[in-house]
């Protein structure tokens, strides 16, 4: 078949394995960018001061994805890949007092307030020490020192941490959550200056991400946009990165 030139304009689908086992763990097709890149340093001999004879350093790479559209399970590829099922997280409302010096603390069922991380301060004071309520929390209820604190049909703000079992994910970071390494495909499609298109794929053996990640939220501008960026490593054959172009498949 004769070389055709070619272009692109059609980021990448990424499919991503875990590299151990090769079974799926992400297909990704809302990617805005998909970056590849390789490079290799190279050294010389050199004879009265000039370049006589070189030496290649092993190639190194990166494949980076970009996205603003993406599913909660992108973030795990930051940790272990393991998304869990239950949470811990501060919650802040404002609650009308029926009984005087008391408050009725209710959460939905699968959630339960934590003991000892409920305080209570007059509805503009949040936060403030020398505002704060004391008293006790349980069975649901805050009941204060002082009866008198606490006034029939006035508001007050509580902040408290909930524990939550039902309808919740989590991805943890810390130490201890090692990312695994990973085998990915990107697949994209090539035009030729006959209209034809011609799918274009390239496989990294071994990929093990940067866990460098930033989220910025904002009223104003763009969407949200995260970049995961997965450094190319060589595998038990040797192999690194393979690109392929699918002639038979051209249409």
């Amino acid at each position: 078949m004769p070389d055709i030139n070619k272009a692109n304009r059609q980021t990448c689908d990424v499919d991503i394995r875990i590299l151990s086992t090769k079974a799926p763990f992400l297909f990704f097709d809302t990617a805005n960018t998909t970056t590849t890149g390789i490079s290799a340093d190279s050294v010389y001999a050199m004879a009265k001061g000039t370049r006589k004879i070189a030496f290649q350093n092993p190639i190194t790479g990166t494949m980076t994805i970009e996205a603003q559209v993406y599913p909660f399970k992108f973030f795990s590829l930051f940790s272990d890949g393991d998304i869990q099922s239950s949470a811990a997280y501060a919650v802040t409302k404002t609650v009308t007092c029926e009984t005087a010096g008391t408050l009725a603390l209710t959460v939905p069922t699968g959630q339960e307030i934590k003991a000892g991380t409920v305080f209570v301060y007059p509805e503009d004071s949040y936060g403030e020490a020398d505002a704060r309520i004391e008293g006790s929390f349980a069975d649901g209820t805050f009941t204060a020192t002082a009866a008198a604190d606490i006034a029939k049909d006035s508001k007050y703000k509580v902040g408290y941490i909930v524990t939550r079992t039902t309808g919740v994910k989590k991805i943890e970071f810390n130490n201890k959550k090692i990312p695994k390494d990973y085998y990915i495909t990107q697949t994209t499609v090539d035009k030729d200056e006959d209209g034809a298109y011609t799918p274009f794929v390239m496989t990294a053996y071994k990929a093990t991400i940067q866990r460098n990640f930033e989220l910025s939220f904002n009223s104003e501008g763009d969407p949200a946009s995260v970049t995961m960026t997965f450094d190319l490593m060589e595998d038990k054959e040797g192999r690194v990165l393979d690109m392929v172009e699918l002639t038979g498949d051209a249409s």
